[in-house]
């Protein structure tokens, strides 16, 4: 007996980045140094009932966390399991099957997927020469919801802010701007968020070490909140997801703020190593860098033989193969370097 299918998502691949697991995995842009000590804390005083039980729906101790870090009033705030999540339910939020989204590329690689799930059809519009977003290009689509990555991932790359005001501006419908990064950026632009037709969306999974966790979130009007809401349900993030992020939020700020600074000197001694073996990487404002690099595939294949995990890509927009490389510890970064010199020999 055939099963039904939707004939729409059987040419849809599932998300399946290298499973070869090495002792050294840079290939995510995680935290590598280690959980937040609120956390370590709040998993030793979890009691059983507050794992047996639902949670109380919507996160709301989270929010008001998420709205306090932010600066924002609670009702600005949504949560969800990662911002991938929140990403998703905002293109479910106010997309009709068969409407347009666009988005720069190269960017997050899950929006193509995300598009294609929900039925939409999607418009990648090409990075610029200098890594900025073409807005002309992107306001030319038409697009009801237009998605911009800053840093860009994988790029590490970001949008100008007189780009984005003139996006904001001259959008003909919803800007969602994704700032998994911002914590390592120079600049967040999290004040757009006042916006009407504006959500920007964050993660605990990058600078507070949370990955593992899911916890993101979304800042903007309320009436885009509240439409989002409707599109996520109310038990996207566990009992224990929220008990921790909220520890964070409230207690680790500065322990994550410190690590961001540190993650940030380890780039710029990584990109001086990089510019020592001959490669020059991408302008970067994240926690990795990118390098141009033909073969990029068969680099990363030969460094993970050798217990060093990368993130390869092929024949992106503007960049061609290129290598992205996290930054963690500098005793992991010299294996890293290490590995990539017997790779390109």
């Amino acid at each position: 007996m055939s099963l039904p299918s939707r004939a729409s998502y059987r040419d849809i691949p599932l998300y399946s980045p290298s499973k070869v697991r090495c002792s050294i995995d840079l290939s995510d842009n995680t935290n590598l140094f280690g959980m937040p000590p609120a956390a370590e804390r709040t998993l030793r005083e979890t009691a059983a009932s507050q794992v047996t039980r639902y949670p109380v729906g919507y996160a709301p101790n989270l929010k008001q966390a998420v709205a306090h870090y932010t600066g924002v009033d609670v009702s600005r705030v949504t949560t969800g399991c990662g911002s991938d999540d929140v990403i998703d339910s905002t293109l479910r939020a106010f997309l009709e099957p068969g409407e347009l989204i666009a988005f720069p590329d190269p960017t997050f690689v899950m929006m193509s997927y995300f598009s294609k799930v929900n039925g939409l059809r999607f418009a990648p519009v090409p990075l610029k020469a200098d890594f900025d977003i073409d807005v002309d290009g992107l306001l030319a689509t038409g697009a009801k919801l237009i998605y911009v990555c800053s840093p860009n991932n994988p790029t590490g790359t970001v949008a100008s802010r007189a780009a984005l005001e003139r996006l904001v501006e001259n959008a003909p419908g919803i800007v969602l701007l994704d700032e998994a990064y911002a914590e390592f950026a120079w600049e967040s632009h999290l004040d757009l968020a006042s916006r009407p037709n504006v959500l920007v969306t964050r993660t605990l999974s990058k600078a507070f070490g949370l990955a593992g966790l899911r916890v993101g979130y979304a800042v903007g009007n309320p009436t885009l909140i509240a439409e989002v809401e409707k599109a996520r349900g109310p038990y996207k993030v566990t009992g224990l997801s929220e008990r921790i992020a909220t520890a964070v939020l409230s207690e680790d700020v500065p322990w994550m703020k410190s690590l961001a600074t540190e993650s940030l000197s380890i780039r710029a001694r990584l990109v001086a190593e990089l510019q020592n073996l001959g490669l020059k990487t991408l302008p970067t404002e994240a926690n990795f860098v990118m390098v141009p690099l033909p073969g990029a595939p068969a680099v990363a294949e030969r460094m993970r033989q050798r217990d060093v995990n990368v993130r390869a890509f092929q024949g992106l927009k503007v960049v061609g193969d290129a290598l992205r490389i996290g930054c963690g510890p500098w005793n992991q970064m010299e294996a890293a370097l290490g590995a990539l010199r017997e790779a390109l020999r």
